[in-house]
């Protein structure tokens, strides 16, 4: 595993959802405008630096490296391609016009494994990475799976504190793996991204005690408000306690296990980076950079049962249990870190317009990367909604 920092930035919060402070000028390659000190967040990047800076993560934030392996999976093209159109809030749109206005990096369709739209924005190349915000806490909660199955972790039922015992004594006494994978611990926290005195904005720079992670540190010091199991509560914070669970049980980071278990034997085609925090702790719940394609691999992996050629990477039965309904979150459900999608999909979602949907009995995986100019909106929603809906009706036609 190699490991990068071009420039080092202070991360404050949970970085898949605030607080990320004072990023520096990106690399002279990378330079097309300079970011603006005057724009120290993250989350507050213009259209131009997130087109530029989503691109590249390594040259602003610390991060370790996925390594990719010598073979690469190939994703042909099918004998038919789609493009696309349909009616929303009163306009007909096509693939290019809902990219365009969308601010959409890059569109990829695979239907039983074959390319059926392949589409780049934004200047976007198909060897550039994108980052992924929370479409990360999908993959590490596959890769608990995989400790699951390599024994590494006992099972779903497993204690918490048997991998991060620091929480022992805390109102982590008693919660289990899957009640982190279903964001029910019951441990209060506050993810109210406007809120500078929520627990999202001050997790990442409160100050730890010496010689514990800092999330750890803090998030053991939370009360208790439901019994764990009984009620969802979306809580970046413990996505990244997954992380360190993870990395504790397997005695690897989690960019080394990801490489072992996914990227080099599925075949993934470039290198990916994993953003980390102070301690050099990749962030379980967030912002994974990767290509278009690798997307849809990573995609393509889940659908397939998590197999990399005739080896099970996860254990019999837990994509199904993963990406399926588990918990009720208010709307169509929640599985281990994966939404439930109205629609019948299952998705992988992340903030600025990032999601690997995948419509399980069609064979159907679509991955879109974007920059959207607010991090959630029900119009954005509404409109990548529509957008997939039409792309679903046009792969089964």
């Amino acid at each position: 595993m190699s490991h990068h920092l071009i420039r080092k930035t202070v991360l404050a919060g949970a970085v898949a959802a605030a607080g990320l402070v004072a990023a520096p000028a990106l690399a002279p390659a990378h330079a097309q405008v300079p970011l603006d000190p005057a724009t120290p967040n993250f989350l507050m990047w213009s259209p131009e630096l997130q087109s530029r800076g989503y691109r590249a993560i390594e040259d602003v934030f610390q991060v370790n490296t996925i390594e990719r392996g010598e073979a690469v999976r190939p994703l042909v093209m099918a004998d038919r391609q789609i493009d696309p159109t349909f009616t929303h809030d009163g306009q007909d749109w096509t693939v290019a016009s809902y990219m365009e206005a969308f601010n959409v990096s890059g569109v990829l369709v695979l239907k039983d494994g074959q390319i059926l739209l392949e589409r780049y924005g934004m200047g976007r190349q198909p060897a550039d990475r994108w980052t992924s915000f929370s479409v990360a806490k999908s993959v590490t909660s596959t890769l608990v799976g995989a400790a699951i199955q390599d024994g590494k972790i006992a099972g779903l039922n497993a204690p918490v504190t048997d991998y991060i015992p620091e929480l022992a004594g805390s109102a982590y006494d008693g919660v289990t793996v899957r009640q982190l994978l279903m964001m029910s611990s019951g441990v209060t926290w506050n993810e109210d991204y406007t809120d500078p005195k929520s627990d999202v904005a001050n997790a990442g720079v409160a100050p730890g005690e010496p010689g514990m992670n800092a999330m750890v540190s803090y998030m053991r010091r939370l009360p208790r408000a439901n019994p764990p199991g009984a009620v969802f509560n979306y809580n970046t914070g413990e996505t990244d306690l997954v992380g360190l669970l993870v990395s504790n049980a397997t005695g690897q980071s989690l960019a080394a296990y990801a490489s072992e278990k996914i990227w080099k034997p599925y075949g993934m085609e470039r290198d990916a980076i994993w953003m980390v925090d102070p301690t050099g702790q990749e962030r379980g719940g967030c912002c994974i950079s990767m290509t278009l394609r690798d997307y849809g691999r990573v995609g393509q992996f889940v659908l397939e049962g998590g197999m990399a050629g005739d080896r099970a990477v996860l254990p019999a039965g837990w994509v199904e249990a993963a990406t399926t309904r588990q918990i009720d979150n208010g709307a169509a459900g929640y599985g281990y870190f994966w939404w439930m999608n109205p629609s019948g999909a299952y998705q992988a979602s992340g903030i600025f317009g990032q999601s690997i949907t995948t419509y399980r009995d069609d064979g159907l995986v679509i991955v879109i990367n974007s920059a959207w100019p607010r991090a959630t909106g029900a119009d954005l929603s509404a409109a990548r909604s529509a957008f997939l809906d039409a792309v679903h009706a046009a792969a089964k036609e």
